[in-house]
């Protein structure tokens, strides 16, 4: 799952999955003040300052998620199309507080994957066939030990100053609704899971979340109390399902503040 910037103790790939998700740092972040841009052009490209970002060529048996401009029942969105792949399309953020975020989305095929295998909350089950994710600028700081000289290596690998907080929003038909907790590989990332078992797929559904909010619940732990989120650095929508070695398919449409 998410966001993919999990890594793990002992292992390579999930170090790399998390330099994955910053964009370059020559990619020219937007204002907070400003409306997210659309993800895609009218000749259906996808739309600068959105970026796809996958695994550095070092890695490329690990292929790319597919994000295709589109439309699909009347609605102009991107397809995203995961085959054993790993990708996001990604928007970075300058000066931005946390606000009401809203998106539409649809999931047409779920990651098939067998009854009793890995779920989003095992290292072999990391993948997630929709999400959405918000990161922050959390303070270095307050990251426990270890996972703060983790993620200083990281950084230090990657070139980027990699978020050390993220919340996803993940579609998952494993769990139900409302599921929570922090990925397996990195307690960086913590998620929610906004659309689980029994979800109608096939049709498009609106949503609004409040990553604010979710950040001082889902990292109460490591935020003092009484004090607001930190501010966000990039959103992120993408899906992966290099770990189950399956695939899956959505759309995603419309990501916009909800204030």
């Amino acid at each position: 799952m998410p966001a993919a910037f999990a890594f793990a103790f002992a292992r390579v790939a999930p170090v790399v999955r998390m330099a994955c998700l910053a964009l370059p740092a020559l990619i020219a972040p937007v204002a907070g003040a400003q409306a997210l841009p659309p993800l895609a052009t009218a000749d259906g490209a996808i739309a600068a300052p959105w970026r796809v970002v996958g695994y550095p060529a070092a890695h490329r048996q690990i292929p790319p998620t597919r994000f295709l401009p589109g439309e699909r029942d009347g609605v102009r969105g991107v397809q995203v199309i995961a085959d054993r792949s790993y990708g996001t399309l990604a928007l970075a953020l300058r000066d931005t507080a946390p606000a009401p975020l809203r998106w539409r989305w649809r999931l047409d095929r779920p990651l098939d994957l067998p009854a009793n295998g890995p779920t989003l909350l095992d290292k072999a089950g990391d993948d997630a066939a929709l999400k959405v994710c918000a990161m922050f600028d959390h303070p270095l700081a307050r990251v426990p030990f270890i996972e703060r000289q983790v993620l200083r290596l990281a950084r230090s690998a990657a070139g980027e100053a990699l978020p050390a907080a993220t919340v996803c929003y993940v579609w998952d038909a494993r769990h139900p609704t409302g599921t929570e907790g922090a990925n397996p590989h990195s307690r960086r990332v913590r998620f929610v899971v906004q659309r689980g078992q029994g979800e109608p797929t096939g049709r498009w559904l609106n949503e609004r979340v409040d990553p604010g909010a979710d950040f001082l619940r889902l990292f109460a732990d490591e935020h003092p109390a009484g004090e607001p989120p930190p501010r966000l650095t990039q959103i992120v929508i993408g899906a992966d399902a290099d770990n189950t070695a399956s695939g899956s398919e959505g759309w995603v449409a419309d990501p916009q503040w909800a204030r």
